[in-house]
């Protein structure tokens, strides 16, 4: 409970509380416990606790004014805001525009938003988001190696990766004297144990910083923390391209392996010495609850909204699913017999403009409603232009449109969708 100190104090005035004596210096109040020792400015603070009568019961350790604070053991940020700390998007996997859950083994492929699969070598692994979480999360990143390469040669690669916008690490001051540390932490788990690398990287990739960690029990999940001090050096973009590029290594060779621990000024994807997860047939790999936030302290992770993260992953990547033959995408007008123009709006604006249109791949999944008739698509819709707030999509039919008509772009299932990307 609060102590109601005196409102108008004098120097040197004494005020008890409890077993707790207080002395007012002129600016503030001194606290001395029983058994003495003044609790002088600068020294490790505690909390003085309270019975509901107002009489001082014990002293506590939790908080430290020159280093880290806790609330019942729960630790807050060494630095930083308590919320939009977490510089990654969909660091719970929740998000998955694209696939919704379904496998996928492309190359360059993102399995969940946000987070990009590559792999160089002889090697395949598939990626889709999971339903198998440690406590407190709901999705989670599976990765399975379904083609193994136990013999990794100098340049071969296998990671995941996710690109931070420099506009979102731009307080980092990365490559100014006045840089700050960061701490990234994730929940883990594989059928593979060992040791594990990863790095964090700039959009050059001529700075980067290899980072290790230790999955000790196989198939089960383990909390993960590391700590990256902040990087004085090298050119760090804080614009709408990469900012910070964060690495997690799944087999590496020799090219892109560095000492842990250190900023180099080459290109590391993972530390020396790092398990080759990619060698192990059918072997998995989860990942989940990642954050990177200012400061060298790991905070829970912080859960937003799923709207929030729907809406931040739709800056990068938008799809506009249909749910059936109702599901339409916008107005627009014919411009010929056999062809109308829409207009789509995107719901937030987008990083980028988009120079491309993905769609299902059937002309026959789309259609144009125009006079109260429907005429199904001869050709899939194509692109015609994008900013980052809208963009056109042409609908070819093979004919009976009435020039300057109005229209609207239809779904004639729920395969069709019409998507956008302006991915890092």
């Amino acid at each position: 409970m609060a102590i109601d100190f005196p409102a108008t104090p004098s120097n040197g005035q004494t005020f008890v509380v409890g077993s707790v004596t207080y002395t007012y210096d002129g600016t503030k109040w001194t606290a001395v416990a029983a058994g003495g020792g003044s609790l002088s400015p600068g020294s490790a603070r505690q909390l003085l606790q309270t019975n509901a009568a107002g009489t001082a019961t014990e002293w506590t350790s939790d908080v430290d004014v020159q280093g880290t604070f806790a609330v019942k053991g729960t630790p807050y940020p060494s630095a930083g805001s308590l919320s939009n700390r977490n510089k990654i998007i969909n660091g719970d996997m929740r998000i998955d525009q694209r696939n919704d859950g379904a496998a996928i083994t492309s190359n360059g492929g993102f399995p969940v938003d946000r987070w990009k699969a590559y792999y160089a070598g002889g090697g395949v692994y598939s990626g889709q988001r999971s339903t198998t979480t440690p406590a407190g999360f709901v999705n989670s990143l599976l990765l399975t190696v379904t083609t193994a390469d136990s013999s990794i040669a100098a340049t071969d690669n296998y990671l995941i990766r996710h690109n931070v916008e420099g506009f979102n690490v731009d307080d980092l001051a990365w490559g100014t004297a006045s840089a700050k540390s960061v701490t990234l932490s994730f929940w883990v788990r594989s059928s593979v144990t060992g040791t594990y690398g990863g790095s964090l990287t700039n959009h050059a990739e001529n700075r980067s910083y290899p980072f290790s960690y230790t999955i000790s029990a196989a198939d089960t999940f383990e909390y993960k923390t590391i700590t990256i001090p902040g990087e004085t050096t090298g050119t760090w973009l804080t614009n709408n391209s990469r900012g910070v590029v964060v690495h997690f290594a799944l087999g590496m060779g020799s090219t892109y392996s560095g000492t842990a621990g250190a900023w180099a000024s080459t290109l590391y994807f993972s530390s020396t010495g790092a398990t080759n997860w990619i060698a192990t047939n059918g072997a998995t790999f989860y990942l989940t609850g990642v954050q990177l936030e200012v400061g060298e302290v790991a905070t829970p992770f912080e859960h937003r909204s799923y709207g929030d993260e729907l809406a931040r992953c739709q800056r990068y990547y938008y799809k506009a699913q249909a749910t059936g033959a109702s599901s339409s995408w916008g107005m627009g007008y014919v411009q010929t017999t056999t062809q109308a123009r829409f207009i789509q709006k995107f719901p937030v604006e987008m990083r980028d403009e988009p120079t491309a249109l993905e769609q299902s791949g059937t002309a026959g999944d789309y259609r144009v409603y125009h006079q109260f008739t429907s005429t199904t698509c001869s050709s899939v819709p194509t692109y015609f232009y994008a900013d980052t707030w809208e963009a056109q999509t042409n609908f070819i039919v093979s004919s009976g449109l009435t020039v300057g008509d109005g229209a609207i772009a239809r779904a004639v299932n729920s395969n069709a969708y019409l998507a956008w990307s302006a991915e890092l």
